[in-house]
């Protein structure tokens, strides 16, 4: 006759694991959607009618375009760029506060979460953009360069998330650098979904201007400088904000030009002219880096000062 053994505290705890790891999964993977949902908000609010295409096989008034996941056009690029990493930051974000026992697997199911929404954006967006441009080879091109884009935004969402989730203050930070651009710009097509681009006030776009030597500045603070090597990330995050800022200026530039559209050879000395303008000494990137390392000197003062006396006050 057999005896029923009691269980002991490590089984009790084996037994549960399994559960506890399915909920965190499923937890994560909605946090991966949500995000996704909340980067993408902005231009879901502003009505997420497909923009005006040059290449469109009909006539029509920008109130006759399709509803449309993403906004997909050339004039439009960095608001993809901005709306799909702004997504997976936060979603990088939410595990990282979050801190789960399990960080691989939340991680991963969060991309997963993420990854559903992006693709069905992209999906839905695209079909609508099949059944609307003229036949040609310049209309197969375009579609290549905004599918290439998209693409390739989605990549950059899922490393932003894996560098901001990461245990790593170096990793969080670098994403922070990384993403300090991308997040300004959505925040203001918050402003433009809410109001027009007509409508949007100048002083948004004048605050906007120093947003990210602001996000900069207090990721390089907590981060700190101990050990010495985190002073690489320093360098690397000020960088960042001095290249970024002109990149996004010389892409804007030569997509949103039609005069020399799809010329590439000309499109890339456009692009190149700018981009060295831009990271000149009159690109104006100068203040905004000095401002980041003075909010970044600053704040890692502070810490210093309040590490200091809390052994006292205690």
């Amino acid at each position: 006759m057999s005896h029923a053994v009691p269980a002991t505290e490590q089984q009790r705890e084996a037994e549960r694991r399994p559960r506890g790891a399915g909920s965190n999964a499923v937890l994560a993977i909605v946090i991966g959607v949500l995000a996704g949902a909340l980067g993408l908000a902005p231009w879901w609010i502003s009505g997420a009618k497909l923009p005006l295409q040059n290449l469109w096989a009909t006539q029509v008034m920008p109130d006759q375009m399709p509803l449309a996941l993403l906004p997909l056009s050339q004039y439009e690029v960095l608001t993809i760029v901005a709306l799909l990493t702004t997504g997976g930051a936060t979603a990088g974000l939410a595990v990282r506060i979050w801190a789960p026992v399990r960080r691989r697997l939340t991680t991963w199911c969060a991309v997963l979460g993420l990854l559903v929404v992006h693709i069905t954006a992209t999906v839905q967006s695209f079909s609508l953009l099949d059944q609307g441009l003229m036949d040609g080879t310049l209309a197969e091109y375009y579609r290549a360069g905004l599918l290439a884009g998209v693409i390739g935004s989605i990549l950059a969402a899922v490393v932003a998330l894996l560098l901001i989730s990461s245990r790593s203050t170096v990793a969080t930070t670098l994403g922070c650098g990384l993403m300090a651009v991308p997040f300004t710009s959505w925040a203001v097509e918050w402003v433009v979904g809410a109001v027009g681009h007509s409508n949007v006030p100048i002083e948004v776009s004048i605050i906007a201007h120093w947003i990210p030597a602001i996000i900069v500045g207090c990721a390089l603070a907590w981060c700190g400088v101990k050990p010495l090597g985190r002073m690489a990330i320093w360098v690397v995050n000020l960088a960042l904000l001095w290249v970024i800022p002109a990149v996004f200026t010389a892409v804007q530039s030569v997509l949103g030009t039609r005069v020399i559209a799809g010329d590439i050879p000309e499109m890339l000395l456009m692009g190149r002219q700018v981009l060295t303008a831009a990271l000149g000494p009159d690109g104006g990137a100068v203040p905004t880096v000095l401002l980041a390392l003075a909010v970044g000197l600053v704040g890692l003062g502070v810490r210093i000062i309040a590490a200091r006396r809390g052994p006292d006050t205690a």
